[in-house]
């Protein structure tokens, strides 16, 4: 028996194996539950279809979150297929190269508008999109970072979208609530994937980040699915509007050192 036996998943962001979407992804599917997958369209038949194959997963679809009619399509054949939702996974943030190295203070308008509309906006969107579909027990998960809270070198306008993320975590944890739907977001250390290799200084910071967290190691995609899954189960029925972190005690710290 799998804490998620007979739930039905649906997850946005995988971009390849070594996605935190894709840890997610496996831990769920592990636990019981049917998933299903969206991407950017780009990404679909070469990385998302033969990951997806791998769990028995036949629901792949393309979506562009800037474009509702495309998060309607995507949600209409869901229904269609099976139903209702039970889990939606929100793994979806983008900023310009340029924007994630040098100042914030260069940020164009543009890249900001940008960044804010796919960090943050589309879990909105989605969440909105699936209100419908979603059973009493559902849970909403969505993926954050400390750069949200605390300045980190070179995150710049995806520290603020990722501000805004869990500003709406709060705010749709209280929508929803009434309805039983929990919303949370998971604030993991740093992880190789391909969103983080656009950070510029990311393989210095990622070298350097067991020496001072108080577990003394990195952050892997398993250990967010692991975390994934109970935010996802009725293990976690009375926990909504939070930000769970899940790298290894560096968010308690003040002062990072290596003797601390």
């Amino acid at each position: 028996m799998g804490l998620l036996d007979g739930r039905k998943a649906l997850i946005f962001g995988v971009a390849n194996d070594h996605s935190i979407a894709w840890g997610i992804a496996k831990a769920l599917h592990a636990e019981g539950a049917m998933v299903g997958f969206s991407s950017v369209e780009s990404l679909i038949e070469k990385r998302v279809r033969p990951l997806a194959a791998r769990l028995g997963a036949d629901f792949v679809e393309p979506c562009d979150v800037q474009d509702d009619a495309a998060i309607d399509r995507v949600f209409r054949l869901w229904q269609a297929r099976y139903g209702d939702l039970d889990v939606l996974v929100h793994a979806l943030a983008f900023a310009r190269r340029e924007d994630l190295d040098g100042t914030f203070v260069q940020t164009s308008r543009d890249g900001f508008a940008l960044a804010l509309d796919i960090s943050a906006y589309s879990l909105v969107a989605l969440t909105r999109r699936a209100l419908p579909l979603f059973t009493e027990h559902a849970s909403v998960v969505t993926l954050t970072y400390y750069g949200a809270e605390k300045v980190v070198a070179n995150y710049n306008v995806m520290g603020v979208a990722k501000a805004a993320l869990e500003a709406s975590v709060r705010y749709l944890a209280v929508d929803l609530g009434p309805r039983g739907v929990r919303v949370n977001a998971i604030s993991a250390g740093p992880i190789r994937t391909l969103a983080a290799s656009g950070v510029a200084g990311f393989k210095g910071m990622y070298g350097r980040f067991r020496d001072v967290a108080p577990l003394r190691r990195n952050v892997g995609i398993t250990d967010v699915g692991s975390s994934a899954v109970f935010l996802a189960s009725d293990l976690s029925s009375a926990i909504t509007g939070e930000v769970l972190y899940v790298d290894g005690g560096f968010n308690v710290l003040g002062v990072p050192t290596e003797e601390s």
